[in-house]
């Protein structure tokens, strides 16, 4: 049984849980990596702040937009525009957060072919924690280790996948 509205309504109601999945595991990564940068007494990211701002509307949006379906209260014109102006915020996030992201092989992260690079890495992380409330490089943050550059990969292949 695919409901009042058809297979289109069934459609609707399980992309919205799909997004809802997805929103919340970008949201739970930005914040884990926001956690991290002001526990280590730095200001967050921009990227990641904005990509936390975006991601907590879009899951607020996903939420009332589901509710409004149930009732039957979902006026889709109106909805069609919104979610036109939620896409446009995710690929803004998408290409913000994927721009550094592109060029970078998690693979090759910590191995000895890279080691020159991997220091430099180090000391500007190094400079940028020594002082209290210094800003951290999104660029620099990202090629700190392995799984935060496979964590900041999720959370670009999970903003594309929401297109």
């Amino acid at each position: 049984m695919a409901g009042p509205n058809g297979a289109l309504g069934a459609t609707f109601k399980i992309v919205r849980i799909l997004q809802t999945i997805s929103l919340i595991a970008i949201i739970g990564m930005a914040a884990n990596f926001i956690s991290q940068m002001v526990s280590n007494n730095n200001a967050p990211s921009d990227v990641l702040v904005g990509t936390l701002s975006v991601t907590c509307i879009a899951v607020l949006y996903c939420a009332i937009t589901y509710i409004l379906y149930l009732d039957d209260n979902l006026p889709f014109l109106i909805t069609t525009g919104m979610d036109g102006a939620l896409l446009l915020a995710l690929v803004v996030v998408a290409v913000v957060v994927g721009k550094p992201l592109s060029y970078l092989n998690c693979q090759v992260i910590g191995s000895s072919s890279v080691s020159q690079s991997t220091y430099q890495l180090g000391l500007e992380l190094k400079k940028s924690l020594s002082t209290d409330g210094s800003k951290v490089q999104y660029s620099n943050w990202i090629g700190a280790n392995k799984i935060t550059c496979y964590e900041m990969k999720a959370i670009w292949g999970l903003s594309i996948a929401l297109w």
